[in-house]
């Protein structure tokens, strides 16, 4: 076996090219475009390269037989409360279901992250945003939402055998949308009714700098500080807003007003994966015509939650009843949505899960984010929790 850095366009493409050599006969698996995948790699494209570089390699038999890959990053913006070292990434993994190809996959990885000063490895993971190629899959194996990561089952035994250890859960949760809701929400609905100072209203695509304003104040007063996560800042948001508007079903993501102060959001977006499954990893001139098609002809029918939050003066007084009872009246009564799952919650986030669990979901997939520590006589300790 021979590993090799990704140095041209050659390169790359036989890195996209390894995924598909490994999923070639899983009819669950949703091929990422790769447009997504090369961006990450790109410093005029990911932001991360400012505070950070990354590297990758694919794994190759003598024969040119392609066998796996991995990526590794270092970023200093990636910390979480309580490492007490650098801590550095590894992802894009795929390998075919032998250990000694992924231990030259794992080691290279590491012996590049030691060069840079690092002390342990996060994976798999992203260079970037918690919301994209983030953990292992263990359970709840069917096709991947849009940007989420999919492996087979042995990968879990590669990493364990290596010595990773399980640093978080990440679970993801999923309902009938045409489900009742529990009782309990109507009851807080009606109580918060009578105050006519709340209201609930849907995203409007004509004012989306406005709800990228009230999103940013919600993220900010409700997120910013915990698990790493960073203040936003309000021209990102909108340029992630207009970005999101071509698919963006305004009737899917809501927004919380107290006095007309934003309180609370649920931002959802239609599984883009339902369209893109049929594009092949191509998103050219081609690939854009064939999704435009595939948007028209082909109803979509589940959407995915990204984000749910109330700021901390609002939290315990019945605002998600209130806010989830709103969006029913249009997302229940008018569309045709069938599933809704949401985006993976950690399991050192209770007050998430607990969101989650109200919702009368169950658990419908769940990935593992890994920590291999250098120093193999040194205390491991798992993600703090919030």
């Amino acid at each position: 076996m021979k590993i090799t850095e990704v140095r041209n366009h050659k390169d790359a493409q036989a890195f996209i090219q390894v995924a598909n050599e490994i999923y070639k006969n899983d009819p669950d698996w949703i091929r990422p475009l790769d447009k997504d995948i090369e961006d990450v790699f790109d410093p005029s494209k990911n932001k991360a390269f400012r505070h950070g570089e990354a590297i990758r390699w694919i794994l190759i038999d003598d024969k040119g037989r392609l066998l796996g890959r991995i990526a590794a990053f270092v970023n200093k913006k990636y910390k979480t409360k309580g490492d007490d070292g650098p801590v550095g990434g590894a992802g894009f993994f795929e390998c075919i279901e032998d250990q000694s190809a992924a231990n030259l996959l794992f080691d290279t990885a590491k012996n590049w992250l030691q060069s840079k000063g690092m002390e342990a490895m996060d994976g798999p993971i992203n260079f970037g945003e918690r919301d994209r190629w983030w953990g292992l899959q263990v359970s709840g194996f069917q096709p991947p939402m849009y940007c989420m990561n999919y492996n087979p089952a042995y990968y879990r035994t590669l990493f364990e055998a290596y010595g990773f250890q399980i640093f978080f859960y990440q679970n993801c949760y999923s309902l009938k949308v045409k489900d009742k809701l529990q009782d309990k929400f109507y009851i807080r609905h009606a109580e918060l009714s009578k105050d006519p100072n709340y209201k609930a209203i849907h995203i409007q695509k004509n004012q989306l700098e406005k709800f990228a304003r009230d999103f940013t104040t919600v993220y900010n007063k409700a997120w910013s500080g915990h698990g790493g996560l960073k203040q936003m800042e309000e021209r990102t948001v909108i340029k992630m807003f207009n970005s999101m508007k071509p698919v963006l079903d305004e009737r899917i993501s809501w927004f919380t007003y107290y006095k007309d102060e934003p309180i609370a959001l649920w931002l959802n977006i239609v599984d883009l994966n339902q369209w893109f499954k049929y594009l092949n990893g191509r998103f050219d001139w081609l690939g854009k015509l064939k999704f435009l098609w595939f948007k028209a002809t082909k109803k979509n029918k589940k959407f995915c939650g990204l984000i749910f939050g109330i700021i901390p003066e609002f939290q315990g007084k019945g605002v998600d009843a209130f806010m989830i009872i709103e969006s029913s009246k249009i997302i229940q009564e008018k569309l045709s949505y069938e599933d809704y799952e949401l985006q993976w919650i950690g399991d050192f986030n209770p007050k998430m899960t607990n969101i989650a669990v109200s919702l009368g979901t169950s658990v419908s997939r769940q990935l593992i984010t890994y920590r291999y520590l250098f120093d193999r006589n040194k205390e491991f300790k798992r993600h703090p929790m919030l």
